[in-house]
């Protein structure tokens, strides 16, 4: 697991768990994929990512509705 993420070489991201009744908290949406630097992402770094960067992934949320 990486020491300190970069957030601008996460790229290819896929979210999950989107429910448009949850508007506009979307609590429950995470994202499922994603790579790093170009690489795939474990899923160990994906659930930091979606732990420790919840406002990074609320607007990936928002991005893949609009």
């Amino acid at each position: 697991m990486r020491t300190k993420l970069d957030l601008s070489k996460v790229t290819n991201i896929k979210v999950a768990g989107i429910d448009k009744k949850d508007y506009p908290e979307f609590c429950n949406s995470y994202i499922e994929g994603a790579c790093y630097n170009g690489i795939p992402m474990s899923e160990s770094e994906l659930d930091e990512l979606n732990d420790k960067h919840p406002d990074f992934v609320y607007e990936e949320v928002i991005k893949s509705l609009f």
